[in-house]
């Protein structure tokens, strides 16, 4: 793992899962909430990315131009704001517009029967 991340397990589990997995969640909410769309979500993850791998080489010493970390820590990073952009989207849709949609999962809504959704 470490020759991927450039750090050990422990480093990428705190930065990457815990403290900047935290900031990508709320990025998520933030774009969601604002009804902005998802396509947005990939430059603010990719800056994400860079934050994580300076941070990662300023506090405990790894490798700062890793781009295996890099690919890393932004793919885990994105994954984690379009999880939350969509959680936020589907709540929002669903708190709004109760008449109209009904929940199928966390991830997802449809259109009550009846309902005349166009």
């Amino acid at each position: 793992m470490e020759a991927i991340t450039g750090t050990s397990i422990g480093v990428t589990i705190g930065m990457t899962f815990i403290l900047m997995g935290f900031c990508g969640f709320m990025t998520g909410q933030a774009i969601a909430n604002t009804w902005r769309p998802a396509w947005q979500l990939v430059p603010y993850a990719l800056l994400l990315g860079c934050v994580d791998r300076f941070m990662v080489f300023a506090l405990f010493e790894g490798e700062l131009l890793s781009l295996s970390g890099y690919i890393f820590d932004t793919v885990i990073l994105f994954a984690i704001t379009f999880a939350a952009f969509r959680l936020t989207q589907v709540n929002k849709m669903l708190s709004q517009y109760p008449w109209l949609y009904e929940r199928v999962g966390p991830f997802a809504y449809r259109a009550r029967e009846g309902a005349d959704v166009r």
